[in-house]
């Protein structure tokens, strides 16, 4: 029986590719997005393995629904990938409240719902991965963008503690902090200057964050747990 990873903000980006990356392995991957229908229903064109599901994380009551079809129409999910982020470059004097409040209710309040929902079957079974997508702004910070950085480092601290807690359920929970990836959400930025601050002399691409993905979501990984794997060129060490 092929296995169920839910994976949320996977139309664009690192999410795209960690879908794409899960499906040719044979896995059956619930690919949720919230407002790119049309990069939603090219990536399901891409794979027979791979169920487009829209929901706003940060809506539990839409969380709550999503994870249910899931369940009903592809099985229990097996390994969680909390993916779904949002970003801007603002200085902090001028980011309003509401602002603040959408990044951390996407950020991270998604990151609540969707792990709290998809745990029961998880410890129930005594196994599943959960993975946390933070940045390295989350480990680091990053100028005028003190409300991203805020919420990517509150993912680590999730991280850390919901392992502890699980373990003793056999159900692992882990974190990536991509550096600087070649995606959409960073496009317009100039990111020469970090290029060339990162020891490897280049940026990131979104599947090499999804190689990493896939680790933690194997047996390979079955003893690492809590852990923070920066995917980053070496410009965070």
């Amino acid at each position: 029986m092929s296995r169920v990873v839910l994976i949320t903000g996977a139309s664009r980006g690192i999410g795209r590719a960690m879908a794409i990356k899960f499906a040719e392995s044979g896995w059956l991957v619930a690919a949720n997005y919230n407002k790119s229908e049309d990069r939603a229903l090219q990536l399901k064109r891409m794979s027979d393995n791979i169920y487009i599901c829209k929901a706003d994380v940060s809506n539990r009551n839409e969380v709550n629904n999503m994870i249910e079809n899931i369940r009903r129409e592809l099985g229990p999910i097996c390994v969680l990938i909390n993916n779904a982020a949002v970003s801007s470059i603002k200085m902090f004097s001028d980011i309003t409240e509401e602002e603040w409040d959408y990044t951390f209710d996407v950020n991270i309040k998604g990151v609540y719902n969707c792990t709290q929902e998809v745990l029961p079957d998880m410890i129930r079974k005594k196994s599943g991965s959960i993975i946390n997508i933070s940045s390295m702004w989350g480990q680091v910070g990053a100028s005028c963008e003190v409300h991203y950085s805020a919420a990517k480092a509150a993912i680590i601290g999730f991280t850390k503690a919901l392992a502890k807690e699980l373990g003793p359920s056999f159900v692992r929970v882990n974190c990536i902090a991509p550096g600087v990836v070649s995606t959409e959400m960073n496009m317009d930025v100039d990111l020469s200057a970090l290029r060339e601050e990162t020891p490897l002399g280049r940026l990131g691409t979104a599947s090499e964050v999804a190689e990493c993905a896939y680790f933690l979501a194997s047996d390979n990984s079955s003893f690492i747990t809590g852990q923070v794997i920066g995917v980053n060129g070496g410009l965070v060490v």
